[in-house]
């Protein structure tokens, strides 16, 4: 009995004082879903991962379905306030009004944002591009090939709001 309690009391202590570590060196190498999948392993995994600010400046929303639904559940908790890269590449079901919503709220400014992937988001016009990017002022690069909907106005957009973009990927607009 005093053998399994010496033990329980040693994996308690590894749980504690490991476990954040090993996180803390893993979870930036992992693929976000594969991060949030540790999220239930346990609630040492958890807690540790859930308490790395590096996890949570990385929005990766490609290819998901109800990705313009999943944006605004994210951008909606406070740990992704400090976001620096989201990408939306090829999601489904992402709009001009899910970023209209955004904005409308007034209550989300993407200040540390740099990288926005909105690569093949076919349902995006230049009136989400202006909505968007009016959400992002620091935003550094900005990839929207494949919208073929997209006209001038979208680069007015990113001029317009967005005085630190370098790059601009725009690949496949007409």
């Amino acid at each position: 009995m005093a053998a399994a309690a010496a033990a329980a009391a040693a994996d308690e202590a590894w749980c504690r004082e490991t476990v954040p570590r090993v996180m803390e060196l893993v979870s930036p190498r992992l693929p976000q879903r594969d991060a949030c999948v540790l999220l239930s392993v346990s609630p040492w995994c958890h807690r540790a991962l859930a308490a790395n600010p590096k996890l949570w400046e990385v929005l990766d929303l490609h290819e998901m379905k109800k990705a313009g639904e999943r944006l605004i559940s994210a951008l909606s908790l406070a740990r992704y306030r400090h976001l620096k890269v989201v990408n939306l590449e090829f999601a489904q079901d992402i709009e001009d009004r899910h970023f209209l919503r955004l904005k409308e709220t007034g209550a989300i400014l993407l200040e540390e944002l740099e990288f926005l992937n909105l690569n093949a988001c076919q349902k995006i016009s230049d009136t989400g591009i202006g909505a968007a990017t009016s959400l992002c002022p620091n935003l550094r690069a900005l990839s929207i090939y494949w919208i073929v909907g997209l006209t001038d106005a979208s680069i007015e957009h990113v001029v317009k709001n967005c005085k630190q973009i370098i790059d601009l990927n725009m690949s496949g607009c007409k």
